[in-house]
């Protein structure tokens, strides 16, 4: 650290990105800046550097650690030497996510998905698909959004709250929940004027059961053609999309039941004409109720689960085998991925996000806190560093999971001060969509996301 003839303390730096615009590409030697610097001080120092017509604001990087504070504190919090050379690495800033839209729903909103657009053949000629959003409600029906808020298709056969949906394709969708049934929908069809007429009503083509319990978590991989489902009842199981695949499981079979479970299927003997299949495998080893399962991004033999018995657990999906077991101090509530950077994400019953790498023998390689009650749901974008989650705490909040503050808060539109945020989910296309306890369907935009 040296002192400028104006007295004002600096540190010697070197700038430079990972960026592959070659227009924000900064080649400059090592220069001192003042040690007061914050963000906005040293953005305006690259924007110089890279001669921007329009000033971008940067975020920072020391160590693959976002600067939060000036650089003066960022030496004292480390220990760091006044004579420290930094390599200061620069990132497009995120802006503030802004409130888009909101729409109506009839009940809690409990869980989300979305679709992007997409180009498929059709009788005449290519159809382009427009993005759609899937939510599961406590009403038991599956709806389908537009972009504009309008109800396109509705999906009615589940007996309780839907806890989990899933698209497998525009026209094809898995959902599920209390009623401890998975269903396979089918909606739509595209007509001789390579349109979708979609209708009121979804046709079940198949029922999954096995589990015992409800069911929290639905994931899909495309690639295999796989579905995984985790419940309350301490079990995952595999299933596929394509119903030829399974057993179909007789009636006179489900009567040999426990006399709950009869009345459950005397409820639903309206849909008595249905099949109903039976899982490929199933996956044992923990001890408390499974509320997260996805499959590996990279790698469609892998699967990872997070529980109320405060375990995360790694399976093998070839032999049906737990391969790894991770053991927090907390009931874990939300599951993702970060598959570029080799990180897993649970949300836990304590309020905080905690980051695991299966490849590692640590069982937390770090906290994210800011939330102030349950961590429901937690989803990725574009951008390897990003996540975004919703808690009870009636918020969404935005991370870059380089720093442990999150960046950004997103409050409910509704005006609902005391409520729950259930799901969470992102698309390019869209932006951040958000549901709950308000029986709204929130949009926010998040370009900076990708």
């Amino acid at each position: 650290m040296s002192e400028s003839e104006s007295g004002v303390r600096q540190v010697k730096v070197k700038f430079f990105t990972r960026d592959t615009d070659e227009s924000l590409q900064c080649s400059s030697n090592p220069i001192y800046v003042p040690v007061s610097l914050k963000r906005f001080g040293l953005s305006e120092i690259v924007n110089h550097l890279v001669n921007t017509t329009t000033p971008i604001p940067f975020d920072f990087l020391i160590d693959g650690t976002l600067l939060k504070s000036t650089i003066e504190e960022y030496l004292v919090a480390n220990a760091l030497s006044s004579e420290t050379f930094l390599n200061l690495e620069y990132t497009r800033a995120i802006l503030p996510p802004k409130f888009l839209s909101s729409f109506n729903n009839e009940d809690w909103i409990s869980s989300i998905d979305t679709i992007g657009s997409m180009t498929v053949p059709g009788p005449q000629s290519e159809l382009n698909l427009k993005p759609k959003i899937l939510t599961g409600s406590y009403d038991g029906i599956v709806r389908i959004y537009n972009c504009q808020g309008i109800v396109e298709t509705q999906l009615i056969g589940h007996s309780q709250p839907i806890k989990s949906v899933k698209f497998i394709s525009p026209t094809r969708f898995i959902s599920a929940g209390m009623d401890r049934s998975i269903r396979l929908w089918k909606s739509g069809t595209i007509s001789d004027e390579n349109e979708i007429d979609s209708t009121q009503d979804g046709k079940t083509t198949a029922i999954l059961e096995y589990h015992k319990d409800l069911i929290s978590s639905l994931d899909v991989n495309l690639s295999t053609n796989r579905i995984l489902s985790g419940s309350h009842d301490n079990s995952i199981a595999l299933w596929s999309t394509n119903s030829k695949e399974m057993q179909t499981l007789k009636l006179e079979e489900k009567l040999n039941t426990s006399t709950a479970s009869k009345k459950r299927l005397k409820l639903s003997l309206k849909d008595s004409t249905i099949k109903r299949k039976s899982p490929l495998s199933i996956l044992e080893s923990h001890k408390g109720p499974v509320e997260g399962i996805i499959f590996d991004k990279l790698d469609s033999t892998v699967a990872y689960s997070a529980s109320q018995d405060h375990c995360i657990k790694t399976w093998d999906l070839i032999t049906s085998r737990c391969i790894d077991t991770k053991q927090t101090n907390y009931s874990l509530l939300s599951l993702t991925q970060l598959p570029n950077i080799g990180l897993i994400a649970t949300g836990s019953s304590a309020r905080h996000i905690n980051l695991h790498d299966p490849r590692s023998n640590k069982v937390t390689n770090n906290q994210l806190i800011g939330h102030t009650n349950f961590v429901s749901s937690l989803c990725t974008s574009d951008n390897d560093y990003m996540l975004i989650s919703a808690s009870h705490d009636n918020t969404v909040k935005i991370w870059d999971v380089r720093a442990n503050k999150s960046l950004y808060t997103i409050t409910r539109n509704s005006g609902v001060k005391k409520g729950k945020v259930l799901s969470v989910a992102w698309e390019k296309e869209i932006g951040i969509i958000s549901g709950g306890d308000d029986k709204k369907l929130q949009i926010n935009s998040s370009a900076d996301l990708k």
